[in-house]
């Protein structure tokens, strides 16, 4: 099964999905724009409309996909439009792309269980979207914070 979301910039999404028992792999790349074949500057420049973020391919028998928005919702700051932290930018945005029907219905619900739940003193304005086009990013960026930590290992 595979589950697409954005909750900011993409390499500490990534990381966080990545430890997940049930998650067999991730990649992260750039969906929702209009532009073909961005890159990451062109991202970051604002001009494509994209949202970084990453891609689950998860075994259904082990964990779930309501278990992956808990891990969603947690990870990032869903009432935050445009921005998580320091990062700011429609490519930054709260997003769930959907990828069947049931998805859909599971993270509208998932938002709406959330929202009632009083937690938040704003909106939630996360989007819950149809999965399009996924266009990967580069090598440098997949793994980011695994590559990283073994470069230090090394220094």
């Amino acid at each position: 099964m595979k589950a697409t979301f954005g909750a900011g910039c993409f390499w500490g999404v990534e990381a966080a999905f990545r430890r997940l028992n049930g998650v067999t792999s991730t990649s992260v790349g750039y969906m929702g724009g209009h532009f073909e074949n961005p890159c990451y500057l062109d991202v970051l420049s604002r001009i494509t409309g994209h949202a970084e973020v990453t891609q689950v391919e998860y075994d259904a028998s082990i964990i779930s996909y309501e278990e992956l928005l808990e891990v969603f919702w947690k990870i990032h700051d869903p009432t935050s439009l445009n921005r998580q932290g320091a990062d700011r930018g429609d490519q930054y945005r709260s997003v769930i792309f959907f990828h069947t029907p049931e998805q859909e219905a599971i993270a509208r619900n998932s938002k709406q269980q959330l929202q009632d739940l009083g937690k938040y003193d704003k909106d939630i304005v996360t989007e819950i979207k149809p999965a399009i086009r996924y266009w990967l990013a580069s090598e440098e960026h997949q793994q980011y914070f695994e590559k990283k930590n073994q470069l230090r290992l090394q220094d």
